[in-house]
């Protein structure tokens, strides 16, 4: 197995990787090394008597609290339990993962001054399955996401609950033990804290930035399926393809409308059916059609935006107080509080919930009669079967639903620890809505892949360009031609799950070339 090496540059694909157990980690001596240094100067400010916060005195309002250095180790793990109070469903196995690395990751880095054992813990944990139930709810996304992250330390001290993973679904059916029985199993020993290691494995932004990064690379999926739906919206419309003439993203060149206009050519190219309505009397097509690269593109922007914010939060240090050794420092600042990423978690909440809404509106276009050309609900025998009329009604209620949550979060805060922790950033809250949204993206534009399919079926013989063929062929393999009125909920989850998979986007590159 593939290992990422602990305190060197982390990328998501890597974190990806790691949190579905196809990649495991490893605590290098340079990230040692740099541990140790940190945890030697806070072992010299204990035995000089110093007074620093979270190692010899209390926590938010405890802060001016000072506590005997005989009580150190039982601080630090009250602290743990203390904060264990997250409540609602378990969190997915690939984010609890993706927590213990981002954990990891940023302890390694030398500025928190726990023990290099501890960071070992972590890994030793990660690499043998064993996973802490970690409930998803609790998190003000300030002062870090301290009551999931106290969950998820709890089974490094014996303490909590976990399982024992053996596979990467999103949800797992293995057996939740209590933290010592599954370190037991797992050939691993409970680990001791000592001065700010409690502290040190709860504040941090690893829920937030595991969840965010779960949501853009699945939004970065659907990107590009919503841009082979739109062309064969395209197609199934009989569309007109100079809205993605080159020169108006020349004109206007944001880099994702571009990208977007680039790909609907290339899927559109040597088209049949544009060429069979080269000479009509349509001017200009709807918005959902002619505006699909400034769109499209414009989301392509905002998630371009939430993974530059990722990759800086996947290798920094969002503890506190920061252990300085080289300048003898301890320094005490808010690198724990989630605002960047709850921004930008709202910010591709938003630009996702438009690639549904568009998806709706093209959906729209094609069921209906007066907008189509083609017959009603795309059914030949209206009337006695409704087609795919409900269908659309699931697309709407589903956009209607992401209009709610995609409501920002971040502009929300409530004080906590008697007003220590005035302004918090909702962060937690903010990217599970992003995945809530996301799902819902997926099936509005299965819908729309299922409603353009059967368009395409319906303008025969004319045929599309070869890549809107291709994935409409993909679309044929998992679901018929809708010739009279059936079950469509498994059709619409077997098409929903071709979209999140990227096997309907594979089928258009196939022909097309990559879909950017």
């Amino acid at each position: 197995m593939r290992m990422f090496e602990i305190g060197s540059q982390l990328t998501l694909e890597e974190l990806q990787s790691v949190a579905e157990g196809a990649m495991g980690a490893v605590l290098t001596a340079t990230a040692r090394g740099a541990v140790a240094a940190g945890r030697a100067y806070v072992e010299n400010l204990v035995a000089a008597g110093e007074t620093v916060y979270g190692v010899t005195t209390g926590f938010g309002r405890f802060a001016t609290t000072t506590i005997d250095v005989e009580q150190v180790s039982d601080l630090q793990r009250n602290l743990l339990r203390s904060h264990a109070v997250g409540v609602g469903p378990s969190l997915p196995v690939t984010v609890v993962r993706a927590m213990l690395l981002l954990r990891a990751q940023s302890l390694a880095l030398g500025a928190s001054g726990v023990r290099p054992q501890l960071v070992a813990g972590l890994v030793a944990m990660l690499n043998a399955g064993v996973v802490p139930q970690v409930p998803a709810k609790g998190s003000v996304g300030a002062s870090g996401d301290l009551a999931p992250l106290a969950h998820m330390a709890l089974p490094l001290i014996g303490e909590g609950y976990a399982t024992l993973a053996t596979a990467t679904a999103e949800t797992s059916t293995s057996e939740v033990l209590p933290g010592a029985e599954a370190l037991r199993r797992a050939g691993l020993e409970p680990l001791e804290l000592q001065a700010k290691e409690g502290l040190a494995l709860i504040n941090g932004t690893q829920l937030m930035s595991a969840q965010l990064a779960a949501g853009v690379l699945l939004a970065e999926r659907l990107l590009r399926a919503a841009d082979v739906a739109a062309a064969m919206s395209v197609e199934g419309l009989m569309g007109s393809h100079q809205p993605f003439h080159p020169a108006v993203a020349r004109l206007r060149p944001h880099p994702g409308a571009a990208l977007v206009s680039a790909n609907l050519r290339r899927l559109l190219a040597e088209s049949q059916i544009n060429l069979s309505h080269a000479d009509c009397g349509r001017v200009q097509d709807s918005y959902s059609l002619r505006a699909v690269p400034q769109v499209h593109g414009a989301s392509r922007d905002a998630l371009a935006h939430a993974r530059a914010v990722l990759e800086i939060e996947l290798n920094s240090v969002t503890d506190n107080p920061l252990i300085l050794p080289e300048s003898e420092e301890v320094v005490s600042a808010g690198n724990f509080h989630g605002q960047p990423l709850a921004m930008a978690a709202d910010y591709a909440t938003i630009a996702m919930a438009e690639i549904a809404n568009i998806s709706e509106r093209r959906i729209e276009q094609l069921v209906n009669p007066a907008l189509s050309g083609l017959p009603g609900f795309l059914t030949e025998h209206g009337g006695l079967n409704s087609g795919l009329m409900v269908a659309q009604y699931t697309a709407a209620a589903l956009v209607s639903e992401n209009k709610v949550l995609a409501h920002p979060a971040v502009v929300d805060s409530i004080p906590t620890s008697a007003n220590q922790e005035d302004h918090v950033s909702m962060g937690a809250h903010a990217t599970r809505k992003l995945l809530e949204v996301l799902d819902n993206v997926a099936v509005v534009l299965a819908i729309e892949v299922m409603a353009a399919a059967q368009a395409l079926d319906l303008r025969a013989p004319l045929a599309p360009a070869a890549a809107v063929a291709a994935a409409k062929s993909r679309v044929r393999e998992l679901v018929a031609m809708l010739a009279a009125d059936r079950y469509l909920a498994d059709d619409i989850q077997a098409l929903t799950d071709a979209v999140r998979d990227g096997s309907i986007v594979a089928a258009a590159a196939a022909v097309a070339g990559d879909v950017a």
